[in-house]
């Protein structure tokens, strides 16, 4: 027991249902660490039970629920009792990113819970506003940030004329669609080109098919080891199709690295239009006029990132409303 806890009545209390873990276990880990601790520094107690009646409810869920500490059951069984408990419901998933068939009715079977809903972009409320969610519910979306403490711009430089061009992407999943068909891809053009004025870096995973050529290639990564790396390059690539809202690409934007995006990476399009450029069919060109835009789009971003702090905030304040109304 700290002595915060002994000298002080908590604000409120908090029932979250995915505790966090330490190490790379993605972006909705990351997502509840980061505001376990803020409530926490802010004076808030969270816990990852219904053991006793919280003041509100904030449900998430990783994969078919797999490591959450509670269900939808649960909660409905408690607001039987008490009614006037809020839940949220974040939203950080469908079943087109992972070639699923039971992502979203997983998601509309959870949401009967949920006195608010919150959608991690506007393109992943569109897509499940435009089948099975009910957009006259209330709901909002909350964009994905990274820790500060390890995810910032300090000791990140613009590249020199006689440096390459570094251009890094780090996934947890192997998953083909997370976009390994366009770093293949890219990594056959710059063998083939010997192309030396660029590198690209792979931090993660990645499918077992691929035999990278020239590409650098790094074990999973997370917290400062994992930003240390981005840091050291120039921009970021992500070619993930149907994201719903990349806690990777936060990272990375967060790092200072302004984006390569796909035109099919879903809520990633919408860090994509504000810090950064889409991939074009021809790769020489591509990487060309990106790098003639670099300047400009690393200005943008360092003047407005994405943030860890402003993410948290956010849903604070939502929660802080929820329990005032």
């Amino acid at each position: 027991m700290n002595l915060f806890s002994r000298f002080h009545r908590p604000i409120a209390t908090v029932a979250m249902n995915l505790k966090p873990r330490a190490g790379s276990w993605g972006g909705a880990n990351q997502w509840t660490s980061q505001l376990s601790r803020w409530l926490t520094y802010q004076g808030w107690r969270v816990r990852y039970d219904l053991k006793h009646p919280p003041d509100a409810i904030v449900m998430t869920h990783t994969g078919l629920s797999l490591g959450t500490t509670f269900g939808v059951e649960e909660i409905v069984a408690l607001k039987k009792k008490y009614p006037f408990i809020p839940c949220i419901h974040r939203i950080n998933d469908n079943d087109l990113r992972k070639d699923s068939s039971q992502m979203d009715a997983f998601l509309a079977k959870s949401n009967r819970a949920a006195d608010h809903t919150v959608f991690v972009s506007e393109w992943l409320q569109n897509h499940h506003g435009a089948r099975w969610f009910d957009t006259s519910k209330p709901h909002s979306v909350i964009s994905p940030g990274a820790d500060p403490r390890f995810f910032h711009p300090i000791g990140n430089h613009a590249p020199l004329p006689s440096e390459p061009l570094r251009i890094v992407t780090h996934h947890w999943s192997n998953h083909w669609n997370k976009g390994f068909d366009i770093y293949e891809q890219i990594d056959t053009w710059m063998a083939q080109e010997n192309a030396q004025q660029y590198e690209l870096w792979i931090i993660g995973r990645w499918p077992k098919e691929i035999q990278w050529k020239v590409a650098r290639t790094f074990a999973p990564q997370s917290g400062k080891k994992l930003a240390t790396l981005l840091r050291q390059c120039h921009a970021y690539i992500s070619a993930s199709r149907y994201e719903p809202g990349a806690m990777h690409v936060a990272e990375g934007l967060q790092c200072g690295l302004p984006l390569l995006y796909h035109a099919d990476t879903g809520g990633t399009i919408e860090q994509g239009l504000r810090y950064g450029m889409k991939l074009q069919e021809d790769i020489a060109t591509t990487l060309k006029h990106f790098r003639d835009k670099l300047p400009e789009l690393r200005s943008k971003l360092l003047n407005d990132p994405p943030s860890g702090c402003k993410m948290a905030m956010e849903y604070h304040r939502l929660i802080e409303k929820m329990i005032l109304s």
